[in-house]
């Protein structure tokens, strides 16, 4: 079987996007890992898949697989991608469409200066929500890891993140921590573990261990996550600057019941066929 593909990018958060409108995409997550495979496939973070919408009022079905195989709920970065990926293929001309995810409604925007704009949704704290077992609804909570007790924000964004304030983000003990925290028993769907470093009220810098991918160059809903549990926390003002090492992005929350604002740039690599 021959697969079309784009190879695209947000921030160095890497994918390969797949037209699943003008082409019949049933994948096996063996053959989701050998697309994602650096060596053997065309080498990604994750897979989006574009779809049509299974809603009235809605533009398109987005569905996430990571690089091992699995169906996730959310990736910021990747939806920026993906409505540039619709306007380049045609799919569609508006600038803002309404994408259904696995979690709700996103609303992604092209701006004029060519970086994109997405409503990530309102974020959730209950642990329900999450999942989370715990036991009441704190800004912190306290998670035991190896042999460290550590000061956690637990969010959704849609998917499940776990948030700790680091000294800095360069000694920060991402690879050793970062699998742990993933796994975790109290994360019953496991979780993206977020490791942000206070720069001032208004910029952070940020590492994300990703549930089913590892460490990446940046995440878009980490990114939120982690803005969103230093507001809480009284630590940062919005709108807030992250750096992440494929680049910046900018989120804005005004609290309470309203949603994340995430802008930055989405990119196209190369597209192509591969054989399957």
């Amino acid at each position: 079987m021959k697969l079309k593909f784009s190879k695209m990018h947000g921030l160095g958060n890497d994918f390969v996007v797949l037209d699943g409108i003008r082409q019949t995409l049933s994948l096996t997550p063996e053959q989701l890992c050998y697309l994602a495979d650096r060596h053997f496939g065309v080498g990604c973070d994750q897979i989006l898949l574009v779809e049509k919408a299974t809603q009235p009022g809605i533009d398109f079905r987005y569905r996430i697989f990571n690089a091992d195989g699995g169906e996730v709920e959310q990736c910021g970065n990747g939806a920026r991608c993906f409505v540039r990926f619709v306007h380049e293929q045609g799919l569609t001309d508006k600038r803002e469409i309404r994408v259904e995810t696995m979690k709700g409604i996103i609303t992604p925007r092209l701006e004029g200066d060519g970086n994109v704009t997405v409503d990530m949704g309102v974020p959730r704290f209950l642990p329900a929500e999450i999942p989370f077992h715990a036991d009441d609804d704190v800004i912190v909570h306290m998670l035991d890891v190896a042999d460290e007790t550590l000061e956690t924000s637990v969010v959704s964004m849609g998917n499940p993140h776990a948030v700790q304030v680091v000294d800095s983000v360069d000694t920060a003990p991402v690879d050793e921590h970062g699998p742990l925290i993933e796994k975790h028993e109290r994360f019953p769907q496991r979780v993206n573990a977020g490791f942000m470093q206070i720069v001032d009220r208004h910029a952070i810098k940020l590492r994300v261990y990703e549930r089913g991918a590892g460490e990446t160059m940046a995440c878009g809903t980490g990114a939120c996550a982690a803005v969103v549990a230093g507001i809480r926390r009284g630590l940062l003002d919005s709108p807030v600057r992250v750096t992440t090492r494929g680049g910046e992005l900018n989120i804005a929350w005004g609290g309470a019941e309203r949603s994340v604002l995430m802008t930055g740039p989405a990119v196209t690599v190369f597209s192509g066929e591969i054989e399957l």
